[in-house]
C-alpha cells in the first residue's frame, strides 16, 4: 500500500512503525472474514482492512479525528485474528498501539468516557484499589441511582463476593519438589490476584509438584498490559518500567529459566517489552532480556510434563482459545496436549478463532458488542454438550462464565487436580 504520510512526521518513531505496517498491507481484505466486529456489522469500517485505511487517512491528513473515526477504532478488540489471517505479514497490533494514543491526544473525549476510563486506569493495575472498588460495586448494586447511567453495566460485571487472597502463590519463593529441574518467575497479575487467585495458586503448586522453583518478587507489580491496549501510555509505561527493573534484578541473580505467565493476555504484552522500549537507550537492554525469558505455563508444563495422573478424568472439557494465546502468542497446540495427557476428553468449540468480547477492558468500554460476541461464544459451547470450559486467560474465564451454566475454569486448574491438586471451585 502507498503512503503519503508527511515528512516531519515521518520522523517520529511511531510514525516509521506505523507507516512499515500500512506499506505491508495489499488490501486484499482476507482479514475480515475473522474480525469479529466486522462480523457483527458488516461494516468495512469495523473491520482491519477499513481501520487501516482509516488510520493511514488520519496520518495523511486526509481525515479528521472525530467521534466516528475514533469510535471506529474504539471497538476493534485487539484480538490478533486478522494477523493470524493476514497472507502479507501485517503486524496490525503495532499499528493499533500506535495510532490509540495518537488519537486520544487528537480528540477530546466526552466525559462520561473519560470518567470510566480514569476509572479503569486508577483501579485496575492496583490490586488494593480495585479490591475496595469491588466493594463500593456492591453498594452501587443496591443502589444503582448513585451510578452514572453509562457506568451502571459495570456493576454487572463485579462479582458478588470476592475470595480470599492466595495461599500458595505470595510473594517469596517455593521450592521444587524433589530434584530441581528449573527455577521460573511467576506473574501474579494485578485484576487476577483479586478475582481468581485460585489460578495463582494451582499454578505454583503444579511447578513446584513437578520440580520448579517459584519465585515471586514481593515488589512485582502490574504488568502495564490492560491500560495499555486502552491507548493510555504515561501510566503504563511507568508500570512496564517497574516491572522490567524487578524482574531483571531477578535475571541478574542467575539460574533464571524463564517468566512464567498464566494470564495470556498480559503475556501478549509482555513479549512486546522490546518493541515498545526500542527507543529508550537505559531500558531496550533490559527489556529485551525480560522478553526473551517470556513463556506461557502451558509452554512450561509441556516440556517438564505432567507426572503421574488420574486413570481419568470425569469430565468431558471445551477448551477454550483465548485470542492472546492463538494469535497473539501462536499458541494452540501445547494446552490441549495438556489436557489430553491428563486424562480429560477434549472437544472443540466452533468458531474458536472469534474472541469472547472480553479483550482486556474492552467488555467495560463496548459492553454491546462485547454482550453479543459473549452470546456467540456461548451459543458455541452450548452445542459442544461440555461438562465444563478451560480456558488459558482470566478476562475469557470472567466473560464466558457470565453466559454458560457450566463452570469456566482456567486450565492449569484442571492440570493441578489431575495430578494431586484440589478440585476446582465449582465443578
Amino acid at each position: 500500500m502507498r503512503t503519503f504520510i508527511p515528512e516531519q512526521l515521518l520522523r517520529e518513531s511511531g510514525v516509521a512503525v506505523a507507516e512499515s505496517v500500512l506499506r505491508t498491507c495489499v488490501h486484499c481484505g482476507f482479514c475480515n472474514a475473522t474480525c469479529p466486529t466486522y462480523q457483527l456489522s458488516g461494516n468495512e469500517l469495523e473491520g482491519p482492512r477499513g481501520r487501516i485505511y482509516l488510520i493511514k487517512s488520519v496520518l495523511e491528513g486526509e481525515v479528521e479525528v472525530t467521534a466516528k473515526t475514533v469510535a471506529h477504532i474504539d471497538s476493534c478488540l485487539g484480538c490478533l485474528a486478522c494477523e493470524t489471517t493476514c497472507p502479507s505479514g501485517v503486524t496490525y497490533s503495532h499499528l493499533l498501539e500506535e495510532a490509540r494514543p495518537r488519537l486520544d491526544e487528537a480528540f477530546r473525549r466526552p466525559p462520561m468516557q473519560r470518567l470510566t476510563r480514569w476509572l479503569l486506569t486508577h483501579l485496575l493495575p492496583h490490586p488494593r484499589r480495585f479490591r475496595v472498588g469491588m466493594a463500593l460495586a456492591s453498594v452501587g448494586r443496591a443502589l444503582p441511582f448513585l451510578v452514572p447511567a453509562s457506568q451502571r453495566h459495570l456493576l454487572a460485571l463485579a462479582p458478588g463476593r470476592l475470595p480470599p487472597p492466595a495461599t500458595v502463590a505470595r510473594p517469596g519463593r517455593l521450592p521444587a519438589q524433589g530434584k530441581r529441574r528449573a527455577r521460573v518467575l511467576l506473574l501474579t497479575g494485578c485484576v487476577q490476584q483479586v478475582l481468581a487467585p485460585r489460578i495463582n495458586d494451582a499454578t505454583a503448586r503444579l511447578l513446584s509438584r513437578r520440580g520448579v522453583e517459584v519465585v515471586i518478587p514481593p515488589d512485582a507489580g502490574c504488568c502495564g498490559a490492560l491500560t495499555y491496549h486502552m491507548g493510555e501510555r504515561r501510566r503504563s509505561l511507568a508500570l512496564m518500567r517497574r516491572t522490567i527493573q524487578v524482574w531483571h534484578r531477578e535475571i541478574e541473580k542467575g539460574n533464571l529459566d524463564a517468566i512464567v505467565l498464566n494470564a495470556s493476555g498480559c503475556a501478549t504484552a509482555v513479549r512486546e517489552y522490546a518493541h515498545i522500549f526500542r527507543d529508550d537507550p537505559d531500558m531496550a537492554v533490559m527489556a529485551g532480556a525480560v522478553t526473551s525469558l517470556v513463556r506461557d505455563v502451558s509452554e512450561v508444563l509441556d516440556e517438564v510434563g505432567l507426572g503421574d495422573v488420574e486413570a481419568s478424568m470425569p469430565a468431558r472439557v471445551a477448551y477454550h482459545d483465548a485470542c492472546s494465546l492463538q494469535h497473539g502468542q501462536k499458541i494452540t497446540a501445547e494446552p490441549r496436549a495438556l489436557l489430553r495427557r491428563a486424562g480429560f476428553e477434549l472437544v472443540e468449540i466452533p468458531e474458536a478463532h472469534l474472541c469472547c468480547g472480553s479483550a482486556g477492558t474492552y467488555n467495560m468500554l463496548e459492553p454491546r458488542n462485547a454482550a453479543e460476541l459473549r452470546r456467540r461464544k456461548a451459543d458455541n459451547i452450548r452445542g459442544t454438550g461440555a461438562d465444563l470450559v478451560a480456558a488459558g486467560n482470566i478476562g475469557c474465564i470472567e466473560q464466558i462464565g457470565a453466559g454458560v451454566d457450566i463452570p469456566v475454569v482456567h486450565t492449569v486448574e484442571l492440570l493441578d487436580w489431575a495430578t494431586g491438586g484440589p478440585r476446582p471451585e465449582g465443578l
